[in-house]
């Protein structure tokens, strides 16, 4: 099936002539549907052995559209043109007549032009990024393999701290449920969560527009005076609370107020007193599955803020604001570092030339840092036979989480990870300990196939590149080995600027020995051996029981993104259990084989994260040294072209990454667009430096000056390149 989306002001079909002649019978000849998404489709050949199947994914797909446009009427327009081979006609009807009753089932408000017929039509898309979107949906043996094994996520108790506004946030998150079950008093109430620094409510069985949020939120004041105390003594009535008590059993603890009962995932999860809020403000929408499973229920979530003063919500709203303003997917793209398609799919970005130029900024600087440390680098396939992650027990691990596929021969994998091939190349010659430590490094494209709620940006995509290594070393030597790893990491993150960052210690969890390698005795022996390691170099550190690579423990660097999520950059992990299963040895001292160790790690994590965290830090503000143009040139007039190519030249002969804007416009309208790009230095060329043969340079912070000698002014910015320098 292939389908085109368009987010219109409005479509207007008139039916003229019956164009085939199983066409239905017309109810309406001309219709006009205003504030719609209009979806032209194509129902294919290949779809006819399971039409339910192929169905159900274009409902999903356009629920996933209307979603992020925020729109509740569809229009389903048969448009038989999308494809060169389309199915017959009882399939093509059978889909969309389906499709038309599931979407109504679910609260939409569906037209559907006439199935059969020529018709004449006018559509006004409304022309924003998202108005515009095409969509394959396929059947699939592999995919379908999958959804049958797509089980509905736990419910458990989250044992979590609650900070006082997480408290209050989950009241505000309660009275909003309450204010929008008194609107609508068919709202059913799913989980009640936190997000970051916010909380969201589930609804059912309701669709809420942006209309409706200021009632909401003016209702959720009014129940907020009331001041009604939260009884720990309810008996769940709707379905999902019903579900959720029978998950946590003896854990479940059902709350009861403003003619709710509900059962939530936390420990004393609200504040004492309801009326101390005087503000709430419901932030956005989403939607969700329930319990994380495509084939429940999709219930829509809503995150919202609570505070105890309308000041403290002004002052939120600009600090998220200012958060928004810094956002890699915003900067990104306004930058002209990275684009996507959907003709090349979810968690695929593109990196355009300048995005490009920053990326490879970062390797040349990292792959001379760690030559010099010792390492030597690799470059292994992309592909591999699945019988390599059997070994390793990736598969068994992994396996949802790969792209996998069959060849007439053999099932062949895109690589999550590229410790197995490096492994492979330590095997491929005898081993004594005088070679070791052996550390082998690659830039490796790996692909990891992420759930597409989970994809954001350049944060969480399908394909990325890690700055990847694995240490194989002896067992006296894993100590220095680790310290010397982490000082890299440590230099990585003070020439980056980056300082807001912090350790976790990921350890295995006993009690759940399907997830980890089941040897007690070496987990405990080599958790020991990084906690000495980590103590020893003083590192500040928390501790995660569960939390550890199903191999061995390991050592996390944290940071948070501009909205204050917490992700793991980098990692460090010691493995007991990969020299067994490969059976890599050494000879020793003694003659005899021995087993290595060794130490997964990388330096600057995968470098798409890393550089989206670089334009949030920055603001695209890069230190001269990453900014993909450094010195933007500008002429007055066209007589001075020749003088400022010749400047031009200069730059680059030095290595400078240079652009000349040598366009028709004024001279002010050439500084300001150089500025809105965050360029780190303008020079500006008219006939007095032309005549004085001097730059005029500007600062990005907006120094000023005058009459510069050019060499001097080349030999400033190369020397602030090479040390480095963050301003």
């Amino acid at each position: 099936m292939k389908i085109l989306a368009l987010h219109s002001d409005f479509i207007r079909f008139e039916a003229k002539k019956k164009a085939i002649e199983a066409a239905e019978e017309l109810t309406k000849v001309k219709e006009e549907i205003k504030e719609c998404l209009v979806v032209f489709t194509s129902v294919e050949k290949q779809d006819e052995p399971d039409p339910e199947t192929i169905t159900d994914r274009y409902v999903s797909a356009i629920i996933d559209i209307l979603g992020q446009i925020n729109e509740k009427r569809v229009v389903l327009y048969p448009y038989v043109h999308l494809s060169p081979t389309p199915s017959n006609a009882k399939t093509a009807m059978a889909v969309l007549q389906g499709a038309e009753k599931k979407l109504s089932e679910k609260g939409y408000e569906v037209h559907r032009s006439p199935f059969g017929w020529y018709k004449a039509f006018t559509v006004s898309c409304k022309g924003h990024p998202l108005s515009e979107l095409s969509r394959e949906l396929r059947l699939g043996q592999e995919e379908e393999k999958k959804a049958a094994k797509h089980k509905d996520a736990a419910i458990t108790l989250d044992n979590r701290s609650l900070s006082a506004q997480d408290k209050m946030n989950l009241t505000g998150a309660v009275l909003i449920a309450a204010a929008i079950k008194a609107l609508h008093p068919e709202a059913g109430m799913g989980v009640l969560g936190i997000h970051n620094d916010q909380a969201f409510v589930d609804i059912a069985e309701v669709k809420l527009g942006t209309s409706e949020f200021e009632a909401i939120e003016k209702k959720t004041l009014q129940l907020a005076a009331k001041n009604e105390q939260f009884k720990n003594d309810g008996v769940p009535q709707d379905a999902h609370q019903i579900e959720i008590a029978k998950e946590l059993g003896e854990n479940a603890v059902a709350y009861s107020a403003y003619g709710l009962t509900l059962v939530p995932l936390f420990k004393d999860p609200f504040i004492d007193a309801v009326k101390k809020i005087q503000s709430i403000k419901i932030i956005h929408t989403g939607s969700a599955y329930w319990r994380n499973n495509a084939k429940n229920d999709q219930l829509t979530r809503i995150y919202c803020v609570a505070f105890d003063s309308p000041k403290k919500l002004q002052e939120y709203m600009q600090k998220l604001a200012d958060a928004q303003a810094r956002d890699h997917t915003k900067l990104g793209r306004e930058l002209d570092l990275y684009v996507t398609s959907d003709a090349i799919g979810k968690g695929l970005p593109l990196l355009t030339p300048k995005g490009t130029t920053i990326k490879r900024i970062l390797q040349r600087w990292i792959e001379d840092e760690e030559i010099k440390r010792g390492y030597s680098f690799t470059d292994t396939p992309v592909l591999t036979k699945t019988e390599l992650y059997k070994i390793s027990g990736h598969l068994a691990h992994y396996r949802e989480s790969m792209f996998i596929f069959k060849t007439d021969e053999e099932e062949l994998a895109l690589r999550p990870m590229t410790c197995p091939h490096q492994f492979m190349i330590y095997k491929s010659k005898t081993r004594s300990y005088r070679d070791l430590p052996i550390r082998y490094a690659e830039f490796a494209n790996l692909f990891r196939n992420e759930s597409s709620g989970e994809l954001h940006g350049m944060t969480r995509i399908r394909q990325f590149c890690l700055a990847d290594a694995h240490i194989i070393c002896t067992e006296e030597q894993l100590e220095k080995e680790f310290e010397d790893v982490i000082s890299l990491i440590q230099y990585v993150m003070k020439t980056l600027g980056i300082n807001d960052y912090w350790y976790c210690f990921s350890k295995w969890d006993p009690t759940n020995r399907e997830k980890y390698v089941d040897n007690p005795g070496a987990w405990e022996s080599t958790q020991a051996t990084m906690r000495k390691i980590i103590d020893k170099l003083q590192l500040t550190y928390e501790e995660k029981e569960g939390e550890a690579a199903f191999y061995g423990p390991k050592l996390d660097i944290q940071l948070k993104n501009v909205y204050g999520k917490e992700d793991t950059f980098f990692t460090v992990q010691i493995d007991f259990s990969s020299t067994d299963r490969f059976d890599m040895t050494y000879e020793g001292q003694d003659g005899k084989k021995h087993r290595p160790m060794v130490i997964h790690r990388s330096s600057i994590g995968c470098f798409e994260r890393t550089m989206a965290h670089l334009i949030e830090l920055y603001a695209g503000k890069f230190p001269l040294w990453m900014s993909p143009v450094q010195v933007k040139v500008v002429n007055v007039a066209d007589r001075n072209i020749p003088f400022a190519q010749g400047i031009v030249a200069k730059l680059i002969e030095k290595g400078i990454r240079v652009e000349f804007d040598d366009s028709q416009s004024t001279i002010s309208r050439k500084v300001r667009d150089a500025q809105l790009e965050k360029v780190n230095y303008i020079i500006t060329i008219g006939d007095k430096e032309e005549e004085n043969n001097t730059l005029a340079v500007r600062s990005r912070a907006g120094d000023v000056r005058f009459g510069i000698d050019i060499e001097a002014f080349i030999s400033e910015i190369l020397e602030e390149i090479a040390a480095k320098t963050i301003k």
